[in-house]
């Protein structure tokens, strides 16, 4: 059985992260969404197509032919006309059972264990708040008799996951899938039309999902990680003089200095220079080459490769980009004074974020000015920068191509 992986979109809800690197690269406790994806489907599929598209080079580079003994092999989307439309260009690689599957959630390899064990069906989870995702109705024996697209009056809390087990006999039908509003074929038509043929099963997920919609969601599959699945190794250098509790991963090559506190669940990659004197909270997680210094506090945020917060700065509740170099006393308001949920601008509209702390979202390659200040929720896109004594109220943008 193969695996079709749908990795080409360009996700404009995850800038400005996803302006230089491909969503299915986001990292997530120091890994990429996708190595979680390919993970979770070993001893199941033999071989993994990818369809890719936007930055494709950077995911094949990433990936090559094969993960942990696992081929890969890519197909690429010229065209990003929808997840149907991915499908279809996969047909003459498929000749039997396959899974399909969104290329940018995380999902319990158990859970697609079980979509093995029927002939046509899809994963669904109970949500809090179906009006958010796309909600199946089935009867008592799981077979599905509709979906509905965020639905004003839910027939139940079963959300579709984006995880599927069909058969190639699928092809004939996204072929003669008409476009959607916005041009594009989608993969929930075909559904459709195995719903009113009384094939399509819905299996209930029992384990976690974690997808990945706009960027404060990397904050909370993080947290997930780290607090399920983080396991304790020290293979970099700690002085005497620091102080460490709870889970830490400390990577090879790095070095820990003395003063510094980490409060773990926390991860710290290779060749990080973190100290002297500073502290990291739970939820810490710190990429490759990364350096956290004097006076500096980060919590439950994550560094991608590179970034650098040197001295006397505050990082809560952030994602900071590759090679981005915060300015000494840089400062991440992550609460708002009402204590009320924070927004953030997705899109031209201000969008909420269910979460009550939330810092700032930052790009590859910014360097901020010495005294930063940045409002909650506020994002800076990739090579921007601030002055000193800057007070970020806005999303601070540059060129989104």
């Amino acid at each position: 059985m193969k695996a079709i992986l749908m990795s080409a979109g360009k996700s404009t809800r995850t800038y400005p992260l996803t302006l230089t690197r491909p969503k299915p690269l986001l990292k997530i406790a120091n890994k990429p969404i996708l190595a979680y994806q390919l993970e979770a489907l070993k001893g199941m599929v033999d071989s993994v197509i990818l369809v890719v598209g936007y930055r494709k080079e950077m995911i094949q580079e990433a990936f090559g032919d094969s993960y942990q003994g696992m081929p890969i092999e890519y197909i690429v989307q010229n065209d990003l006309k929808g997840t149907g439309h991915a499908l279809l260009q996969c047909a003459d690689k498929v000749d039997g059972p396959f899974i399909a599957m969104n290329g940018d959630d995380i999902y319990d390899a158990q859970d697609i264990g079980r979509l093995l064990n029927v002939e046509c069906g899809a994963l669904a989870k109970e949500v809090a708040d179906p009006s958010l995702y796309g909600i199946y109705e089935c009867d008592e024996a799981g077979k599905a008799l509709d979906l509905t697209e965020k639905p004003e009056k839910p027939a139940s809390s079963l959300a579709n996951m984006g995880v599927y087990r069909l058969d190639a006999s699928v092809f004939d039908i996204l072929r003669q899938t008409e476009p959607s509003e916005r041009g594009e074929i989608e993969i929930t038509s075909a559904l459709a039309e195995l719903i009113n043929r009384g094939t399509l099963e819905v299996v209930r997920a029992e384990g976690y999902w974690l997808p990945i919609g706009y960027p404060w969601h990397l904050l909370e599959a993080n947290e997930f990680i780290l607090n399920d699945a983080l396991r304790p190794s020290i293979e970099g250098e700690v002085s005497d003089g620091a102080h460490l509790q709870g889970i830490v991963v400390v990577g090879r090559g790095s070095i820990i200095r003395p003063g510094v506190v980490i409060d773990g669940p926390v991860v710290i990659g290779r060749n990080c220079h973190i100290g002297p004197n500073c502290w990291l909270r739970p939820g810490a997680t710190i990429g490759d080459n990364c350096k956290v210094g004097q006076g500096c506090e980060v919590k439950n945020s994550i560094l991608f490769d590179g970034a650098a917060v040197p001295h006397l700065s505050y990082v809560g509740d952030s994602i900071i980009g590759e090679n981005t170099n915060l300015g000494c006393g840089t400062i991440t308001a992550n609460y708002r004074h009402d204590g009320g949920y924070m927004k953030s601008m997705v899109q031209g509209k201000a969008v909420l974020t269910g979460r009550r702390k939330f810092g700032t979202v930052i790009g590859d390659n910014v360097h901020t000015g010495i005294n930063t200040c940045i409002y909650p929720g506020r994002k800076l896109w990739p090579n921007t920068s601030t002055l000193p004594g800057e007070i970020v109220r806005k999303d601070i943008e540059s060129e989104k191509d």
